[in-house]
């Protein structure tokens, strides 16, 4: 009797394990996305390290985003439109990776940098300094990268600064950018003519970021379509400043549950 008993505990902690895995992936495919941030293309708003959930259900479904079936064969079937200033995850047109980049091109626009200086439809977006953010200049992440630094070589253990404003979009959404080059090959474009039903983005790292600015066959995102949308990043749940996620003691304890600005 206390045989069957214990083996009966044992079937139903199995089932309760499995469903539980069973409800999890499902909420997974469904609602959120998580993501690790692997580059320096989004300082200052998302660091190397950064581990986030993205709403997949704040723009719908689209063949990137929507679960098994459920997808459209093309095109997105949209809750709600992405609104310029959104911080976004989406799939790269060509290389099929999943990008995070903020979304200041909307269809229809005309997008232009000049001089450091986003256009939009022939605006400027107005940037207030905000001082300099500043870094070690240390490996970073799991990748090991170097930061790039405003302020020269300043090697191994140094104060890496760049210079940081705070742009406003013509929305009135405001966020922080970061400057590296005075006169970086992407702080002067030509004018892009955003198509209809696809999105400009850029990284708020503007001299670090291969973005919209750049065509896809030079490795550049390009224009997205809508359909390659997979969804919002709204908060950070937490952040590892290590190598290795799981390595808890390099978390960063001001970046807890932190919202995505």
């Amino acid at each position: 009797m206390a045989k069957d008993k214990a083996e009966g505990g044992i079937v139903e902690t199995i089932k309760t394990v499995f469903w539980a895995l069973v409800i999890a992936g499902a909420f997974r495919t469904l609602f959120f996305q998580p993501f690790w941030i692997p580059s320096e293309s989004m300082k200052d708003t998302l660091l190397i390290g950064d581990f986030l959930f993205v709403n997949k259900m704040a723009y719908g479904y689209s063949k990137y985003s929507c679960p098994f079936a459920m997808c459209p064969i093309s095109g997105r079937i949209f809750a709600s439109e992405p609104e310029r200033g959104d911080v976004a995850v989406f799939r790269h047109p060509v290389n099929d990776t999943d990008f995070i980049k903020r979304l200041v091109g909307m269809p229809g626009d005309k997008i232009q940098m000049q001089n450091g200086v986003l256009y939009i439809n022939g605006v400027a977006a107005p940037q207030e300094p905000a001082g300099l953010f500043e870094e070690v200049y240390e490996p970073q992440g799991p990748m090991r990268n170097l930061p790039r630094c405003e302020n020269g070589a300043v090697g191994a253990g140094g104060i890496c600064s760049k210079s940081r404003f705070i742009e406003t979009l013509p929305e009135g959404q405001k966020h922080s950018i970061l400057n590296i080059d005075a006169n970086g090959f992407g702080d002067n474009t030509d004018v892009f003519s955003v198509p209809e039903g696809h999105y400009f983005f850029m990284g708020d790292n503007r001299d670090n970021s291969q973005d919209s600015r750049y065509a896809q066959a030079a490795g550049g995102v390009g224009f997205v379509p809508a359909e390659y949308l997979i969804g919002r990043a709204d908060r950070i749940m937490f952040s590892s400043a290590g190598s290795r996620m799981l390595y808890f003691w390099t978390w960063r304890s001001d970046r807890y549950f932190k919202a995505v600005e």
